[in-house]
Parts: structure tokens; C-alpha cells; sequence
């Protein structure tokens, strides 16, 4: 039986903190207890009840990075807790891919992620402990579009190992969730050009349909929790699937 309070007590960061999965995990968080600290670009993205204390920073914007993290460390202490959840991309195919566009993906999806992180989990290895979980991407287990951010993702993916094996006689924990598709904002350009794309999709998937925001929060959870007390350096896929298989293969070649 879950436990609902997991996390009481707890203080945990949380980045895109007001995005679609992003509100999913903080509510599930908040619920079992923890002190929720939000992060993201506008006071109106934190406009969630379950945030108790809220920080705006672009992860795009360096001296925005290092200004917020003495401001979040002075005001709510070393977290218990990160999750780092923040992230976006456009740039779906190779031809979309210009300098501009590379530099932008790898910086908000890499590099950014990584300047906010390290302070803290530096804080948390000096007290001696903390877990941390990113969220990553199917993207960066196999290729699916989006090359910027899959290579972005891919890089997430090896440095929560570097913390796992580096930081875990400090009392730190490192996971990574990598997502599949979820029915969130991101997917609203593409609706707009193809209405079908949902259904088209959902063959992709051996679940015969794509996870919803509250599954993959369920998974931070628990990677987040004393529950996963002896988990560090996994890499997770919470995909319907996805990544076991190409489904597709077996029905039109294999069935045919």
C-alpha cells in the first residue's frame, strides 16, 4: 500500500514546475506531504495551491541561473529533494536543425539543467544526502525526432550516472525518468497541422495508447522516495512500451 506521506516533512525543487507534467507531479508530491518549491519562467505558471514557495528563472539565461540559486538556497535550505523537470523543443528533424536552433535546445535542455543542478546537489552531498530525479526522454534511448534534444536528453541520462556512482557515499541518489509521449501543451502544434495525430500514434505503442502525466509523476515518486531507497543510476522509460519494441514491424511485417 502507498504510503500518503512519503514525503512529509520534505522540501523538493521542482523545475517547469507549472507545465503539464510538471503540475502533475507537484500536486502528487504536495499530496504526500512534501514542501513543495516551484520553479519556472512566470509567477503565473506557480499559481498552483500545492506551491509553497515559488522562484521564476529562465534556464536559458545564465545570470538568471546563478542569481536564483542563493536566493532558493537562502529562503528554503538545502532541498531534500530535485526534480528536474524543465524542458522544450522544436527542432523535431535533422533539416530544422540550424546553429541557432542546436545551441537553444542544448542550452535549455543540457547545459541549463545542469548549472541550476549542480550547486544544489553539491549542498545535498555536503549535509549528506538528497535524491534527485530528471526527467529525460524515450528520445535519448532511441531515436524518435527531435536530435537536439535527444542529444540533450542523452547527456542528462550520463550525468545522473556521474552523480549516482560519484556522490553515492555522500548519501546522494540519482535517477532518470525518460517519458513517452504525453498528451500535454507540447503536443498542440502538431495537433493543429494533423488532428489525427493522436490515433496515429497510439499504434506505436504496445499498450495501445500513450501514459498520461499522473503515470509518469507516480514513477518520480517512488524513484524520489525512501521507497527506492537502494535505486541509483537507473535510467527508467515509462512508455507504454515503446521503447521494448517496434509493434508496427510485427503487425505490417511479420502479420502480413
Amino acid at each position: 500500500m502507498v504510503s500518503r506521506t512519503d514525503f512529509e516533512g520534505r522540501t523538493v525543487v521542482v523545475t517547469g514546475a507549472g507545465g503539464g507534467l510538471g503540475s502533475a507531479i507537484v500536486a502528487l508530491l504536495a499530496e504526500r506531504g512534501a514542501r513543495v518549491i516551484g520553479c519556472d519562467l512566470s509567477e503565473e505558471a506557480l499559481a498552483s495551491p500545492h506551491i509553497a514557495s515559488r522562484h521564476v528563472f529562465d534556464l536559458l539565461d545564465p545570470a538568471a541561473i546563478k542569481a536564483a540559486i542563493p536566493a532558493l538556497l537562502d529562503r528554503d535550505g538545502t532541498p531534500d529533494i530535485l526534480i528536474n523537470n524543465a524542458g522544450w523543443t522544436r527542432a523535431e528533424t535533422l533539416p530544422a536543425l540550424t546553429s541557432e536552433t542546436i545551441e537553444r535546445e542544448l542550452d535549455l535542455n543540457l547545459t541549463g539543467v545542469m548549472t541550476f543542478a549542480d550547486p544544489l546537489i553539491k549542498a545535498m552531498a555536503a549535509r549528506g544526502s538528497g535524491g534527485v530525479v530528471f526527467i529525460s526522454s524515450v528520445n535519448a534511448i532511441a531515436h524518435f525526432g527531435n536530435p537536439a534534444y535527444a542529444a540533450a536528453k542523452a547527456g542528462i541520462n550520463a550525468y545522473a550516472k556521474s552523480i549516482a556512482v560519484e556522490l553515492g557515499r555522500s548519501g546522494v541518489r540519482a535517477n532518470v525518468v525518460c517519458p513517452g509521449s504525453i498528451r500535454t501543451a507540447a503536443w498542440d502544434h502538431r495537433l493543429a497541422k494533423d488532428p489525427e495525430i493522436l490515433g496515429k500514434l497510439k499504434r506505436l505503442y504496445p499498450l495501445g495508447r500513450i501514459v498520461d502525466a499522473d503515470e509518469v509523476a507516480e514513477v518520480v515518486a517512488f524513484l524520489a522516495s525512501d521507497r527506492a531507497s537502494g535505486v541509483t543510476g537507473v535510467v527508467m522509460p515509462v512508455d507504454a512500451g515503446l521503447t521494448a519494441g517496434c509493434l508496427p514491424f510485427i503487425d505490417d511485417i511479420l502479420g502480413a
